[in-house]
């Protein structure tokens, strides 16, 4: 094969053709390859060798490269919301290498664990009213819908917990472009006064540089947005925020907060001691079993409403549900078998050579904020029929955010998980929230002592129809 003409002669072993970008006259490489040329004078960058650049400006060119370390924000503190270092390492199971008897006994511990715990996962579309316009907006094709839908569904569960309001600082992990946040701003914008911000402030946590961004056009304005390119697991939030929104409570939201993200964003939120001075309001009395040394209070806290997304990308690390699983007898081993397992959630709706298609394609396509599972050639094949596998990977969501709705209550709060929008519009439907629990004799909700699971069909049983 030859390079077309007026085209690079590099040929791109990973992509199986030549590049193509264009050359100069009497080149045979474009820029980035020229070094392939016997008497070029360009360089490899030492810091990312991805890219290259000439050599007699190679000394300017290290510092302002890309690539090079940047000072870190005061707000970075490495591994703060990771976990404990001295936690067992997970051990990665495959569950391509597990035998039949194995898996059965994942099951079987599975369904012990489940005993006895009160699942309150109910179905609860809602919306809001500042998305009407642009639902009924032609411009907007299928995809955008589903993002509307599912962000006025946020909103819509914010607002009935009266967490929607101004005089908070909403903290949105994995922000993307910053969609959800420029909601919150449209739906408390017409509140309090126009000319002051200092009672609204919204930050964006995001690891990735990301294009397009939506609070883009909200600077300069009254409202405060700061967006915080750093990944959860180094965000220390009480130094992210500038003096004047200090004493502002929190709101923790997220859409589609991929896998371990969730864990760090609740670690982030309620992990360590907020600040204490003599301004501000003494912290409610924890939770039951918390340690008042490690407990962020509800003052500073208001409430979460994070959708939940991808939980085979889970981390024993920063689990934050370690102490309910070591309860039930399962450790780190158990907690990655049953992660790789809640991906038959979703893997078990996709039409099969047995079943006929239970979603439109269109309906099930995944995009950037939504991640596919993986799936994996495992013992389950002829042991679980479909409707079995989905049930299974189910309950493996369920245990796992019992764990996380544990964490919260011995921090003080009443969480919930609810289907937020419906099946068709994402396989990946559950939102958890969280408030202050309520101070009484009643026990706050959540993974405890009561009925057991809704029944579903075990190896080797029928599923209702």
């Amino acid at each position: 094969m030859a390079a077309p003409p007026g085209t690079c002669c590099f040929f791109v072993e990973k992509k199986k053709r030549f590049c193509k970008m264009v050359v100069g006259k009497g080149k045979r490489f474009c820029g980035e390859h020229a070094t392939m040329e016997s008497s070029s004078s360009r360089t490899v960058c030492p810091l990312d060798p991805r890219h290259t650049v000439a050599a007699e400006r190679l000394g300017q060119h290290l510092k302002k490269c890309n690539s090079r370390d940047k000072p870190k924000p005061v707000y970075y503190v490495e591994n703060v919301n990771a976990g404990d270092d001295e936690d067992e390492t997970e051990p990665q199971v495959s569950l391509g290498e597990v035998s039949r008897s194995e898996l059965e006994s994942l099951v079987d511990k599975l369904k012990t664990a489940a005993e006895g715990l009160q699942w309150d996962v109910e179905d609860r579309v809602l919306s809001h009213p500042v998305f009407q316009d642009e639902l009924r907006n032609p411009k907007n094709g299928g995809s955008a819908h589903k993002h509307l839908k599912q962000q006025s569904s946020i909103l819509g569960h914010l607002a009935e917990l009266d967490l929607l309001r101004r005089g908070r600082c909403f903290v949105e992990f994995g922000a993307g472009r910053g969609k959800l946040s420029h909601w919150i701003y449209e739906a408390l914008k017409p509140c309090g006064d126009p000319d002051s911000g200092d009672d609204l402030q919204l930050l964006l946590v995001e690891r990735c540089s990301t294009r397009f961004k939506v609070d883009g056009k909200h600077q300069g304005g009254p409202v405060r947005f700061q967006r915080l390119q750093v990944d959860i697991q180094h965000l220390d939030l009480s130094k992210a925020r500038p003096q004047q929104y200090q004493n502002l409570p929190v709101v923790g939201v997220g859409k589609h907060l991929c896998g371990a993200a969730t864990d760090l964003a609740l670690r982030c939120l309620f992990g360590r001691p907020g600040p204490r001075t003599e301004t501000e309001r003494p912290a409610k009395p924890p939770g039951p079993g918390a340690d008042p040394e490690t407990v962020t209070g509800p003052d500073l806290v208001l409430g979460l409403a994070v959708a939940l997304c991808c939980h085979h990308r889970c981390e024993w690390r920063h689990y934050t549900g370690q102490q309910f699983f070591l309860q039930r007898g399962l450790g780190p081993a158990d907690f990655s078998a049953f992660c790789r397992m809640s991906s038959w959630a979703t893997c078990g709706l996709r039409p099969t050579s047995r079943d006929g298609p239970l979603l439109d394609p269109d309906d099930r396509r995944r995009d950037e904020e939504e991640h596919e599972p993986v799936e994996e050639a495992d013992a389950e094949n002829g042991f679980l029929s479909p409707a079995e596998r989905q049930w299974v990977g189910r309950l493996c969501k369920l245990l796992i955010d019992a764990g996380r709705r544990h964490f919260l209550q011995t921090r003080g709060f009443a969480s919930r998980l609810s289907h937020y929008v419906d099946l068709d519009l994402t396989l990946e439907n559950v939102l958890l929230t969280a408030v202050p629990s309520s101070p009484g004799p009643d026990p706050a909700p959540g993974p405890g002592p009561g009925p057991d699971p809704a029944p579903g069909p075990g190896p080797g049983e029928r599923p209702a129809d």
